[in-house]
């Protein structure tokens, strides 16, 4: 079992209700899962809490067996490094570091840095002509492709991605979310695509509804 949640609950200060309330599921590895659920229906929540950079009030976020809730930061970011990967909707480039840099950055964290590797993701994702540049250079769509780049890697087991394609237009957030299926089914891992995008979700194996913090 990749992953496994059971009963997760999450409340944040001075909120009305509970974002996350009871929230059960599981995937197997190489499972592509589609989150779809209104704004505020608890998606990146709980992709916050898979990925570790958030922990539940109660419940279990197992991931290969090891439940994330009772782990510090520490832990959870040394889980991070070497087992999840997520591609944000931000892109979250460094922007000091060349395209280069930037994909080869998490590797290098995790102590999986492969330039092989590298070069071939770049090469995939239609970078090569443009390793020495900086984000600041670079189209949306160029950006969005050096953070999947960057989130693949280090060959994580699981790939969170929230709303990868949600800051670029139709034609090129097809051709992106392609892309990341292809290349994600390669390696054999696991993904979560959150998404507002009823022609994205569609094209998913398997999908899950989130409404009010519960799975519907």
């Amino acid at each position: 079992m990749l992953l496994a949640l059971r009963d997760v609950t999450k409340t944040y200060p001075g909120a009305e209700a509970a974002v996350l309330q009871g929230v059960s599921f599981s995937m197997e590895n190489s499972d592509m899962l589609a989150l779809t659920g209104e704004s505020g229906s608890g998606k990146s929540t709980l992709l916050h809490l898979i990925g570790g950079l958030d922990s539940a009030d109660s419940g279990v976020v197992a991931i290969e067996g090891t439940d994330l809730t009772p782990l510090n930061d520490v832990a959870r970011a040394a889980l991070r490094r070497g087992t999840v990967g997520v591609i944000f909707q931000q892109f979250n480039l460094i922007p000091s570091l060349t395209v280069a840099a930037n994909i080869a950055f998490q590797a290098r964290l995790a102590g999986r840095h492969d330039p092989e590797r590298a070069q071939a993701l770049a090469e995939r994702l239609g970078l090569r002509e443009h390793l020495h540049k900086y984000p600041e250079q670079l189209s949306g769509g160029q950006q969005q492709r050096v953070a999947i780049a960057r989130t693949l890697a280090p060959q994580p087991k699981l790939v969170l991605a929230d709303e990868p394609t949600g800051n670029l237009d139709e034609a090129t957030a097809d051709t992106v979310f392609a892309l990341l299926c292809e290349l994600v089914a390669q390696t054999g891992a696991g993904l979560i695509l959150a998404t507002h995008s009823e022609r994205l979700a569609s094209r998913m194996a398997r999908r899950l509804h989130l409404r009010a913090g519960r799975l519907t």
